[in-house]
């Protein structure tokens, strides 16, 4: 049993996970180089650091990936006034700390975008903490993301609970058990074989069947 929740923001809190991949697609298009929306939207979830390359290859990220980076920012800056809470998005943290959970959100988002989005879930009140991509120098599907987020609240174990397949590679490399949501777009098979214990379809049915979870209770 665990005594800490590590929750992703993007796809798993909040609503942005198309809108991350239009924002890709339009910065990609700066530089004329154009990958299908499928399969930017395939490697949503991985940091801007390890997507350049899975998804345009190495070349695109030796000549443009710094650069490709900054527009993505600024093409995703576009959306902000748009992004919503996913459903029961505060609700599931609350239950979270009403079960005595320490709840730390796992984010490779940016800085600005992450406070952005704790306000939009309350989050100050419901996380002991919160991590962005200046936290770590290799993003998800790395572990160290959630090798952070644990020691920021001295956590001895944790469970992930993420919409993307990468949260679950990157749970799987840290040791750490996974509960999915649909909420990101990706199937129910990706996640499963991603390594995601079980699959929730939204946030209020997660939030209604934690007790059949790994987060039935802390530790």
């Amino acid at each position: 049993m665990a005594d800490t929740a590590i929750v992703d923001v993007d796809g798993t809190l909040v609503d942005t996970n198309y809108q991350h991949a239009l924002a890709w697609s339009r910065a990609f298009g700066r530089y004329d180089v154009w990958p299908p929306l499928w399969r930017i939207h395939r490697h949503i979830g991985m940091g801007g650091d390890q997507l350049v390359a899975a998804v345009a290859g190495d070349e695109v990220e030796r000549r443009h990936g710094d650069a490709l980076r900054d527009a993505w920012v600024e093409e995703f800056d576009v959306f902000l006034d748009e992004i919503r809470p996913l459903e029961g998005a505060t609700a599931f943290l609350d239950e979270l700390g009403r079960r005595g959970f320490t709840v730390v959100l796992a984010s490779s988002g940016k800085p600005q975008h992450v406070e952005r989005f704790l306000d939009l879930v309350d989050g100050r009140s419901h996380c002991a903490a919160w991590t962005t991509s200046e936290d770590v120098e290799a993003t998800k599907p790395a572990p160290d993301l959630l090798k952070v987020a644990l020691d920021k609240v001295n956590g001895t174990s944790g469970v992930m609970v993420g919409d993307s397949s990468w949260d679950f590679v990157s749970a799987r490399k840290a040791g750490v058990p996974g509960i999915g949501l649909l909420t990101g777009g990706f199937p129910v098979e990706d996640l499963r074989e991603a390594g995601a214990d079980q699959v929730f379809g939204s946030l209020p049915e997660l939030t209604a069947g934690l007790d059949r979870t790994s987060l039935c209770a802390p530790r």
